[in-house]
């Protein structure tokens, strides 16, 4: 292994730590980020069954459906022997369990979308994010600081979700901490699997899952063009639900598929 590639463990965490504080500094030159109350408006706004915003809505039975594969994977026996430590099932447990709250949080929003209730769908979410990034770390830097930041984690980016329902509360809407919280993980995830030396097999399925959630984010995006496109069959934020959610089975796929190196 070249020392490119495994520098010392002081010089790898303070390049992890220096590119938080870049990232911080970047997020909180930019001048306080409303949420434009256009978000809410999405192109798909049938209702079928009395179910309102129907797809959008129902679409979310996917996230409960993964985290629930989740779930049971990790409480069966092949999933107690999926890690090298047992400690390290712990961020995972959330993971899933907040993937399985992201499903009744944004189906609660998609019901009569607005700020109020997007604070419910977000606040999962930053779990999830979060859950996810100190699993990560547990298998690459060690599970005794994975399990140290976990915690740490889960507060600020729940802290980043309520500051933001706070903040658009008062009238003075401000995206930057939750932004910044969702972003870290996308960015600080590849640049741990370059610094530290793999413990487990299947290093492509954890890019694959960052490259299916980005990809869900331009679904969110293309909103209405998506829906235009398909003649008004499907709206991107449907398939934005699809997609994540599918990330989230890679999640667990690669649980059940790799090895200890």
């Amino acid at each position: 292994m070249s020392a490119r590639r495994n520098p010392a463990p002081r010089a790898r965490a303070l390049g992890l730590w220096l590119l938080v504080g870049v990232l911080a500094g970047l997020a909180f030159v930019l001048p306080p980020i409303a949420q434009p109350l256009s978000y809410h408006a999405f192109a798909d706004r049938r209702a079928c069954w009395g179910l309102p915003n129907c797809l959008d809505t129902a679409s979310n039975a996917l996230f409960v459906l993964a985290g629930v594969i989740g779930l049971r994977f990790l409480f069966s026996p092949a999933g107690r022997r999926a890690f090298i430590d047992p400690r390290e099932a712990r961020p995972y447990q959330m993971f899933f369990f907040a993937t399985v709250l992201i499903g009744f949080g944004s189906g609660y929003y998609h019901l009569a979308p607005g700020n109020d209730r997007l604070l419910w769908d977000r606040a999962a979410m930053m779990l999830a994010f979060m859950a996810w990034f100190a699993a990560i770390l547990s298998e690459r830097v060690g599970p005794r600081a994975g399990l140290r930041l976990l915690p740490l984690l889960l507060v600020a980016g729940l802290g980043s979700a309520a500051y933001w329902g706070w903040s658009e509360a008062r009238g003075m809407g401000d995206l930057r901490p939750y932004g910044l919280m969702q972003l870290t993980p996308m960015l600080l995830v590849p640049l741990v699997l370059w610094l530290y030396p793999p413990r487990y097999s299947g290093d492509r399925i954890i890019l694959a899952v960052i490259g299916l959630y980005l990809l869900a984010l331009l679904g969110d995006l293309g909103d209405r063009p998506v829906f235009a496109l398909t003649g008004g069959l499907v709206s991107g934020h449907t398939i934005k639900h699809a997609i994540a959610a599918l990330a989230v089975y890679g999640v667990a796929l690669h649980l059940r598929r790799r090895q200890a190196l």
